[in-house]
């Protein structure tokens, strides 16, 4: 996405008031843009302020804007703008892939709850539970914290940066990868979480990646269908794991983590999509 042409009706520098009625963006918005550095004036003069566009412009102007409308955020508007056009078209892929999942997330939400309200409450689900060994594996990590709104597309968000962090270095990863969490996101707290992809091959931490190793740990895990990984209903694959801990006298030995075996979009509904784990003592 860095071209700027546009093929404007005018071809001399405009006021902002100018660009902005060309641009479709508010001059609120456009003065915010030149700030974070998305969109800069072309002239600010020393004296009085007043900032001046080119015609140039006008392509990114339209693009942010575009983007803005469909609800992008600006940071990730600010990775896009850096991008060719075809590398563009891959992070606007993987950013509405996170924006659908999220959209599916609550449309479940929306309908247990309906169901719930209209029919009584659905009986509890079975989540067997089991054991499972994981090796040491090397991890690339984002740690951001998020309530349960901004779930879905944080984890998105962090995972794809990761990805394209792996392959700028040649690493290979495949589509698995963890979330940790390190206290209780719910829809009026944030907490914090760790967005973690296992990779083979070398790499070099970045801005807001770390790099680390996970240790081999046993786990009990109960597996969630894709349509089944939603907000409260995946709550009770956790009490599973709950119960099966206190009936087993196991010790947790960590974190609690849902691990997702592969992108959303990739999957049936009924298909396993994510183990919820626990991490216990041997």
């Amino acid at each position: 996405m860095r071209s700027q042409s546009a093929g404007p009706l005018t071809t001399g520098p405009m006021s902002i008031g100018e660009f902005a009625r060309l641009s479709g963006l508010s001059i609120k918005a456009l003065r915010l843009y030149d700030v974070s550095g998305l969109l800069p004036a072309a002239e600010v003069d020393p004296i009085t302020g007043y900032r001046r566009y080119a015609a140039a412009q006008l392509k990114r102007a339209r693009r942010i804007g575009v983007l803005r409308r469909i609800g992008m955020p600006l940071p990730v508007i600010g990775e896009m703008l850096v991008l060719s056009d075809a590398e563009a078209v891959g992070r606007l892929d993987r950013w509405w892939a996170g924006e659908e999942a999220a959209t599916a997330a609550r449309r479940s939400g929306h309908l247990w709850l309906r169901t719930s309200l209209a029919h009584g409450d659905e009986p509890e689900r079975d989540y067997p539970v089991r054991a499972v060994q994981r090796p040491q594996r090397k991890v690339a990590t984002i740690r951001t914290e998020v309530d349960q709104q901004g779930l879905v597309p944080a984890i998105g968000a962090a995972q794809w940066s990761i990805r394209a962090h792996l392959d700028r270095h040649g690493a290979r990863h495949t589509p698995e990868h963890w979330v940790i969490y390190h206290g209780l996101v719910t829809p009026d707290t944030e907490a914090a979480i760790e967005v973690c992809v296992p990779y083979s091959g070398s790499a070099e931490p970045g801005r807001d990646i770390a790099l680390r190793i996970e240790p081999a740990q046993s786990l009990a895990c109960a597996t969630v269908l894709r349509d089944d990984c939603f907000y409260p209903r995946i709550t009770a694959a956790y009490q599973a794991v709950h119960r099966h801990l206190t009936a087993a006298g196991l010790v947790a030995a960590g974190l609690p983590r849902e691990t997702y075996l592969d992108h959303w979009d990739r999957l049936a509904g009924d298909a396993p999509f994510a183990h919820v784990a626990q991490p216990v003592e041997e």
